[in-house]
């Protein structure tokens, strides 16, 4: 399985630190290798193996160090937004904000002619306008994670001074910045936070650069004593799955627990009741639940409740349910 977006952010992350002026040669290399073939290996299905937001950060990241990307590579991402096939939803957000900022670097940083810089530009200006028309009355577009994201598309642009909803965004990461946890998260909502984009990486002159980067104690949670009582419900709404509900249980456990520990109780209370994570730089992604595997293949998820319909803005180790809260469980597709 190609490794696109792995190594893209960690080029991204190696030119913010200001390293010497010319990156490990062997890097862009393995990164331009990834790039085809993650398309070479499923020519067939017209998409990358891994996914149009990994394309779109390899590209982005190529850019970034000044390298030149080959027109066809670009057309992908090109006739993939012409033809939205971007995702739905908050994924289609963040993939199409990535897509639009790595298309503005290749224009802004002139690595494409004059005719492929118009067309970038056009496709670029149609998702910002697709950026404002997601954002919902609370100012989030697509979801909280996604937003910092669409945040970058104006930013990269220069149009957040004349973009109402720009604003409206910048005040929902405000009021919502429990949410951003993890050095993943965090790393894509400070520079937006402070009016950059990571195209602003591109232009760094690192001999200004101050170290001013100092430790910091963090306090340990304290444990609140006793203990609660969540119900825990598992739902598959699809076709092929035989009933809608699959478990309905209540699970004690200790009042601090978190829903990763909620889910670990759970598995002990009632051994038919299984589930599997995956860690992500996010934190740790639910994958399995009582044997049904979410695989992006499938272009399915596990995605988490709280009932009747409010999705989580936070990981299952970071969130703590309320005693007598009710969380759903819900394999969904996007």
């Amino acid at each position: 399985q190609p490794q696109t977006g792995r190594l893209a952010l960690y080029l991204l992350g190696l030119r913010a630190t200001c390293p010497p002026p010319e990156p490990p040669r062997a890097l862009v290399t393995w990164l331009k290798y990834h790039l085809e073939e993650d398309w070479t290996g499923s020519r067939r299905h017209g998409r990358p193996l891994t996914s149009y937001y990994q394309y779109g950060l390899g590209v982005l990241a190529l850019c970034v160090h000044h390298k030149r990307v080959r027109e066809e590579v670009i057309r992908r991402l090109l006739t993939a937004q012409h033809h939205g096939r971007l995702g739905h939803g908050g994924t289609a957000v963040d993939t199409e904000a990535v897509v639009a900022v790595a298309l503005t670097c290749l224009e802004r940083r002139r690595l494409v002619g004059a005719r492929l810089a118009a067309e970038l530009r056009a496709a670029a200006q149609n998702v910002s306008r697709s950026m404002a028309e997601a954002q919902g009355p609370d100012g989030i577009m697509g979801n909280i994670y996604s937003t910092p994201w669409a945040l970058q598309v104006f930013l990269a642009r220069g149009v957040c001074h004349t973009e109402p909803a720009y604003g409206r965004a910048v005040a929902a990461l405000l009021e919502n910045l429990d949410a951003f946890g993890t050095a993943a998260t965090l790393a894509q909502v400070l520079p937006v936070l402070h009016g950059r984009s990571y195209l602003d990486i591109a232009s760094m002159r690192c001999g200004e650069e101050q170290d001013t980067l100092t430790p910091v104690d963090i306090e340990p949670r304290t444990e609140a004593p006793g203990n609660k009582t969540v119900r825990l419900v598992v739902e598959c709404p699809l076709p092929w799955c035989f009933e809608l509900r699959l478990f309905d249980q209540r699970v004690s456990a200790p009042a601090a627990a978190s829903l990763l520990d909620v889910l670990r109780a759970a598995t002990e209370q009632e051994p038919r009741f299984t589930f599997d994570t995956q860690d992500t730089a996010q934190g740790p992604f639910l994958t399995q639940v009582l044997g049904l595997e979410a695989r992006q293949q499938k272009r399915n998820y596990w995605q988490l409740l709280t009932a009747p319909s409010t999705p989580l803005l936070t990981s299952v180790a970071d969130y703590v349910p309320r005693d007598g809260e009710t969380l759903i469980l819900r394999l969904s597709e996007w």
